[in-house]
């Protein structure tokens, strides 16, 4: 049986101490049910960033998916960040190639894939939505679609990257690490993979989301993880609430993992709870396969709780309302909390 707990209950991840240690961290305690609208959460530290510049919109009583798209933007444009955007590692064949979709609170969404030579894809996504009848656009449509809307080809393999793909040919070894997203910040830190997904409730009680990314460094040429689809990496309910996703998108894709997170909800589980489920799920499926890999679910429902919850410790996430712009709080995961 699940618990619906009417206040949220997050325990510190001893592995992430430090990381966290520069922004405000909250406790179990500090956490109240329904903070004050508007709001707007996103996944890992590099959300921090992300969730003020969509406060800028939120703040001024804009709409949530106007939010979305501008936040998710500045990871996409970090030179820094090598798992979302115009930084990111390239494939195998040495092409970057991005994913991105997005969602509003009418149910309406876009999306784009494997898409080249475009250093937005988030934009191109919306542009989707709004200017096709279409949900989805891939490789070389995308970015011919792109380029039709006013958008300018650029190449996106940077010099960094191209190192870093170069000495990967070397060996040319495949294999997705777990809780690598905070090393690729330091030197020497290990080739990683990860995505930025973003939910936000505007002032109106409005729910959109995004989610992007550079997908896994040195995939296979046409891969595509779980955060350009919708229902995997991202969905959006105004109903009810809003879940996104983080870590290896096959496993996610598999379980249709933000949609069952969204429907727990629907359920009465709480956001938290709702994300759990959905871990135990990828867990009991694959139990030798998940020891090995990190999925993580962060969500909010419709009065504004959230709550996370991933299968390796190590995942964070970032909230930003009225109360503090640059708080970024460790998420409970399964394997911490069997150790307990």
């Amino acid at each position: 049986m699940f618990n619906r707990r009417k206040f949220l209950k997050l325990s510190a991840v001893t592995a992430s101490v430090t990381a966290l240690s520069k922004y405000n961290t909250v406790k179990a305690a500090d956490l109240v049910a329904a903070p004050n609208l508007p709001i707007v959460i996103s996944t890992w530290d590099f959300g921090i960033q992300a969730n003020k510049e969509a406060w800028k919109t939120l703040s001024k009583g804009g709409r949530a998916l106007d939010a979305v798209e501008a936040g998710v933007k500045i990871p996409e444009a970090d030179m820094k960040n090598h798992t979302v955007g115009r930084a990111g590692y390239p494939d195998r064949d040495g092409r970057v190639t991005l994913d991105a979709c997005i969602m509003d609170e009418f149910g309406n969404c876009g999306s784009v894939a494997a898409m080249e030579d475009i250093a937005h894809p988030i934009t191109v996504a919306r542009l989707v939505m709004e200017k096709t009848p279409h949900v989805m656009l891939v490789g070389d449509g995308a970015s011919q679609f792109a380029v039709e809307q006013g958008i300018k080809r650029e190449k996106l393999l940077t010099p960094e990257s191209e190192k870093e793909w170069k000495k990967w040919l070397l060996k040319a070894e495949y294999s997705p690490k777990m809780n690598i997203e905070n090393a690729q910040h330091r030197p020497g830190g290990k080739y990683n993979h990860d995505t930025i997904g973003m939910l936000a409730i505007d002032a109106k009680g409005n729910i959109s989301g995004a989610c992007t990314t550079s997908g896994m460094a040195f995939k296979l040429h046409g891969r595509v993880g779980d955060s350009p689809i919708i229902g995997a990496g991202l969905y959006v309910d105004n109903e009810v609430g809003g879940a996104t996703s983080t870590g290896v998108g096959e496993e996610v894709i598999r379980n249709v993992g933000s949609f069952l997170v969204v429907e727990l909800m629907r359920q009465g589980y709480s956001p938290e709870d709702a994300c759990k489920e959905a871990v135990n799920r990828i867990i009991k499926k694959k139990p030798t396969t998940a020891k090995e890999i990190q999925v993580g679910f962060l969500a909010i429902n419709k009065k504004g709780e959230y709550g996370a919850y991933a299968i390796q410790e190590g995942f964070s996430f970032a909230v930003c309302d009225s109360k503090s712009q640059d708080t970024l709080i460790p998420g409970k995961s399964f394997y911490k909390d069997e150790k307990k």
